[in-house]
């Protein structure tokens, strides 16, 4: 037992030196090993390595970055993405106790050693592994410092929508980087209701056979916008399988990930036989800003790369610019870290420990114990690199992620705009609008023209019918009646009729051919559902469906609709009779409220005259008796213009004027109203449309197989027990017939189109009412189907030359009911067609009342209240209130010419008081009697 103790005294000790050691030193080392696991055998990896080289060689010569402190790169080669291999090689780079790695190139190669970078907690920084789904939140030791392909993703989205596309095909490896990719391309169509029709995934190491087999199901497909996602091994060669089987002529799109955008950077410039192969491609290529450090770096990177063993030359992609910024951000932190006092020390994984087999040599490898800390600092560096302001947002991604859109034509390239997870799709530089609002709605994205394959500057269609001897199924609903629509040729697969002719015509104005094939849907003794067609569509079971299909909105969240080509929303249709006539007929043009407002105002602008004329106009003046049977002559006799009383008023003549005119408007209407009501032959129905229906009780007839059902049920809330199925143009009109006391139906509801045939022969119904929804018919398709756009253009299109109206005229123009001369009752002339005359003549009304009341003000004032101040020296009191109110009333009802009477006599009587109280000098009774003479003269 005496020799257990000091045993485990040494082993305990030499735990604490080992976990502890470098603590206790306060000093910052001298040399820090980073890692760097990248394939430098390749032309991309040749130049991540001449710019790691570089960055190192730059900050071990910069005494501003971390001071005494070196850093010591150590190269390790990645077997070319190799997973197993690369697995040994990061292992080799950790056991030399390095505190970060740069790497690895492949996402593939990521996703492997982020779980041993999580294990030994040592920060992994790579600029070119770009899966979407190597996410900090699974991998927190994975720091990525270059943007991710969720934007170049959301990038291509945004072009496939700027465009108008619906469809793309992807093509790309079947590995984590492409399947994972693509998956994130295919959400973010999504977004845009876009989608991906195929995804033709490769062997990563696939050869140029196997190419071309995927490739020749490629161009059996319809679409012809073709996404190609890769590397820069696997990219170039489905491009220049492409070009050997025909696939980069007129028609198609290609559009490839950043791999394209770097390999033309890198290998500027390429052969005219590998610049053929890409005619027209477009490729987002990763944008850096235009600063001076980075016009520096590229003139500085010749000299970099003229020392490079391949002897090959080496373009500047965003690879080595990333590369460079990455070391200068990894130094950054680690300056930071040094600086908080912080040391680097390891400690033995009791995991690695625990594994038994001393051929692998596991306890070689140690936990960084700082690497939670440095990995920090990295995402905290706010630095201006080669690239330009290199810093993470909240969700540790780089801010502002921004490409340029290129297009390959002749000899190199040309950008046609910029993206930005900002501005969306631009033609200017992203910097500048970083200070603008947010602008991503598609209406305000902008572009230039693009040179496409075949050398054609005209938008691709971007789509055609599958090569693969496959015509489209169209179903054709095969209802019971009304075959004026559409009905099957008996003894034949085909069919007939207005919907069917439409289709036909429409077809033919397209600029390609349309392989299809009819198919019945329905057994013929029942209407089928259009609904359920519809709905089969969505199935795969129809390609579409043509027919008398009304659009209405459960279907629209199925498919999509063409332009409708003929309208036809539902009414009411019910028996009619003979109206009888009685003898309150005169009183038939107007309503009740009509009739009350005019009488009503025939008494008020008489009695408005009254007011305004009774102080001047001795007609309108006597006993009360007689001036309210002249206000009650003179209003109603306007009716007929035969008032005898003259206005002699400014005011009252505007006030008649105006009145006069409303009663001529009125007195119009009337007679036309009556004319048409006593002339021509009037129809008459209890339902008087779908608002009588909805409050009544009585039973409802519907087309079996209609969407009218559903409608009157949800929308309209109509008990569904009420609603009676019909079947045949015959069963309907007996049940109509019956009426409802003998098992039939009150009204019968379906689509105008339908009902314009079913009434043509049935002068005994009529439709009642007005149409109460506004549905059309047109063909269905599945969702984006390009063929519905197109249709919809031949119709509009048919609309325009007139064929549409003559197909019409072909199989609906039949002879209506003749029932010339009947009507189905006149509607009655209503107040709300005529308040606004009646609102003219009232603010008429109103305005001379006005107008009147202070012309009277004035006159009381000036004629009855300048009373002498005194007279026989006693003073004049005020009265009171009311006497004031008696004595205005009585004013206002006085003759005018009696009260301009009694002021000149007052006047006199001022001038008599005056005389008599003067000076008795002589002089002054000569002024007096001056002044008398002068008041006299002007009174005369």
């Amino acid at each position: 037992m005496s020799k257990v103790w000091p045993l485990v005294f040494m082993v305990l000790s030499i735990g604490c030196f080992s976990n502890g050691s470098g603590r206790q030193n306060s000093t910052v080392p001298e040399v820090v090993n980073i890692g760097a696991l990248f394939s430098y055998n390749t032309s991309v990896g040749r130049t991540i390595k001449v710019a790691l080289e570089a960055a190192f060689e730059d900050i071990n010569s910069d005494p501003n970055i971390l001071g005494r402190t070196k850093l010591n790169l150590s190269l390790q080669e990645d077997s070319k993405y190799r997973g197993f291999l690369s697995i040994a090689e990061v292992l080799q780079v950790m056991a030399r106790q390095t505190v970060a790695i740069i790497g690895p190139h492949s996402s593939v190669t990521a996703h492997v050693i982020t779980h041993i970078a999580n294990e030994l907690q040592v920060p992994l920084l790579s600029f070119s592994a770009l899966d979407p789904t190597l996410s900090s939140l699974q991998f927190p030791f994975f720091i990525r410092t270059c943007h991710s392909d969720l934007y170049q993703m959301t990038a291509i989205a945004d072009l496939v929508d700027y465009y108008g596309w619906k469809d793309v095909i992807a093509v790309f490896p079947d590995d984590d980087n492409g399947r994972n990719g693509i998956s994130t391309l295919g959400d973010k169509l999504a977004e845009r209701r876009c989608k991906i029709s195929y995804k033709a995934a490769l062997r990563p190491q696939a050869s140029m056979e196997e190419i071309s087999n995927v490739l020749v199901q490629v161009a059996l497909a319809e679409s012809r916008i073709i996404v190609v996602h890769g590397n820069t091994q696997l990219g170039p060669q489905v491009l220049t399988v492409a070009k050997n089987l025909g696939m980069m002529g007129t028609g198609y799109v290609w559009i490839a990930t950043s791999f394209l955008s770097a390999l033309l950077d890198i290998n500027y410039p390429l052969s005219p036989d590998s610049m053929d192969e890409i005619q027209g491609v477009l490729t987002p290529r990763i944008y850096t800003l235009n600063s001076q450090r980075r016009r520096s770096f590229v003139s500085r990177w010749k000299n970099l790369t003229r020392a490079n063993t391949a002897n090959v030359k080496l373009g500047l992609s965003f690879l080595p610019i990333y590369a460079y910024d990455t070391v200068y951000a990894l130094a950054h932190a680690l300056d930071a870290f040094f600086k908080e006092g912080n040391q680097i020390t390891f400690s033995t994984d009791s995991k690695l420990s625990n594994i038994h087999g001393n051929n692998l040599n596991l306890e070689a490898l140690k936990i960084f114990n700082e690497g939670n800390l440095l990995r920090r600092k990295i995402y905290e560096v706010n630095m201006t690199g080669v690239s330009g302001p290199f810093k993470y947002t909240s969700d540790r991604n780089l801010a502002n992620p921004a490409y340029e859109i290129i297009n390959v034509i002749g000899t190199g390239t040309r950008r046609i705009g910029y993206w930005s997870n900002h501005s969306g799709l631009s033609v200017v530089p992203p910097e500048t609008l970083y200070s603008k609002p947010v602008n991503l709605p598609r209406k305000n994205q902008k572009l230039f023209p693009v040179i496409w394959p075949g050398n054609t500057d005209e938008k691709p269609r971007g789509w055609v019918f599958p090569n693969n001897g496959r015509l489209l199924k169209i179903g054709v609903p095969r209802g019971v009646s009304y075959h004026e629509f559409v009905s099957q040729i008996k003894g034949s697969d085909m069919f007939e009729g207005f919907c069917i002719d439409v289709f036909l015509a429409a077809v033919n104005l397209l600029p390609y051919a349309v392989p299809y094939r009819f198919i019945s849907y329905g057994d013929g003794k029942n209407n089928p559902s259009m609904t359920e067609l519809v709905r089969l569509i969505t199935t795969g079971e129809f390609d579409g469906a043509v027919g008398d299909i009304a659009i209405t909105t459960e279907r629209t969240r199925m498919v999509d609709f063409t332009q409708p080509y003929i309208e036809s929303g539902l009414v009411v249709v019910a028996p009619i009779g003979k109206a009888e006539s009685n003898a309150l007929a005169f009183l038939a043009p107007f309503t009740p409220k009509m009739w009350f407002v005019t009488a009503a105002f025939f008494i008020l602008v008489g009695a408005v005259v009254w007011i305004l004329e009774h102080r001047v106009n001795d007609e309108f003046r006597g006993p009360p008796k007689k001036q309210v049977i002249t206000v009650l002559w003179f209003s109603f006799s306007t009716m007929f213009f035969s008032h005898r009383e003259n206005t002699v008023s400014t005011l009252g003549r505007v006030v008649l004027i105006i009145w006069l005119f409303v009663v001529l408007i009125i007195n119009s209407s009337y007679t036309a109203s009556l004319t048409s009501i006593l002339t021509v032959q009037q129809l008459y129905s209890p339902i008087k449309g779908i608002e009588s229906l909805v409050n009544s009780k009585v039973p409802i007839g519907y087309t079996q197989g209609s969407f009218a059902k559903n409608y009157l049920v949800q929308e309209i809330h109509i008990e569904e027990s009420r609603l009676v199925p019909l079947t045949t143009p015959e069963e309907i009109a007996k049940a109509l017939k019956n009426g409802p006391e003998n098992g039939g139906v009150a009204a019968y509801i379906d689509e105008r189109a339908y009902t314009d045939i079913f009434l043509s022969s049935r002068c005994d119904l009529s439709v009642v009412g007005q149409e109460f929804t506004r549905n059309g018919w047109g063909f269905a398709f599945p969702r984006d189907s390009p063929l519905a756009v197109d249709l919809s253009t031949a119709i509009l299109q048919m609309i325009d030359n007139g064929d549409l109206q003559r197909i019409h005229d072909k199989w609906l123009l039949s002879s209506a009911c003749l029932s010339q001369g009947s009507k189905l009752e006149v509607e009655r002339l209503q107040l709300k067609s005529f308040w606004g005359l009646y609102a003219i003549c009232g603010v008429a009304c109103l305005f001379a009342l006005f107008m009147y009341l202070i012309q009277i003000l004035r006159q009381y004032q000036k004629h009855y209240l300048e009373e002498p101040e005194s007279i026989g020296g006693q003073s004049i009191g005020s009265s009171s209130r009311s006497s004031r109110l008696k004595t205005f009333l009585s004013f206002a009802d006085e003759k005018e010419e009696t009260v301009k009477s009694r002021s000149k006599r007052r006047k006199m009587e001022r001038i008599s008081y005056r005389s008599s109280t003067g000076s008795s000098s002589i002089n002054s009774n000569k002024e007096n009697a001056s002044r008398r003479s002068e008041y006299a003269s002007e009174l005369l």
